[in-house]
């Protein structure tokens, strides 16, 4: 029985770098969110909670689009390096309104730096390139910089924006 090679840091660094350059390799997935939609208005919202909730379903691509685990009616991008997801980040889209917002990008420390969190925010601009791109805000100190950067040439800049009043439109 052979040994298999152990991947060294610089190894998985250039694997998140590649991974950056994936994001047409994208699997979705749609399958739970009646499910939890259904169980909260029959509960009078008791059940679907986020809390507990189970992850989304791992897809087998580079790339997944899934409904977010903490957020009701929100999608999570995220990139799959590995089995592990190394990039994930929220988003809803109203298509009515023109808007979208984007919370949470968080990156794997070990990853940080690969463009995953450049790449993922760019497909999801490319694939709603009609819309303007905001968060809610509430950023904390050390992520400035992060938002900045992400946000030139982008319609709406990642600048805070509540939310509006029609819910998700895919």
């Amino acid at each position: 029985m052979g040994t298999m090679p152990v991947m060294g840091m610089d190894d998985d660094r250039e694997a998140a770098q590649r991974l950056a350059k994936q994001t047409p390799e994208l699997g979705r997935a749609y399958k739970r969110e009646p499910l939890r939609k259904m169980l909260r208005r029959l509960s009078g919202g008791r059940l679907g909670q986020s809390r507990g909730w189970p992850d989304a379903p791992q897809l087998n691509t580079p790339w997944q689009d899934t409904i977010s685990p903490t957020r009701h009616g929100w999608r999570e991008r995220a990139a799959n390096l590995h089995g592990e997801n190394v990039f994930g980040v929220d988003y809803q889209v109203c298509r009515r309104c023109r808007v979208a917002w984007v919370e949470e990008p968080h990156t794997d420390p070990e990853y940080q730096g690969c463009g995953l969190a450049r790449a993922g925010l760019a497909a999801l601009r490319a694939e709603y390139p009609d819309v303007s791109w905001h968060t809610l805000g509430g950023h904390l100190s050390d992520s400035v910089a992060f938002w900045k950067a992400v946000a030139v040439g982008v319609p709406g800049g990642y600048e805070q924006r509540d939310l509006c009043t029609h819910g998700t439109q895919y």
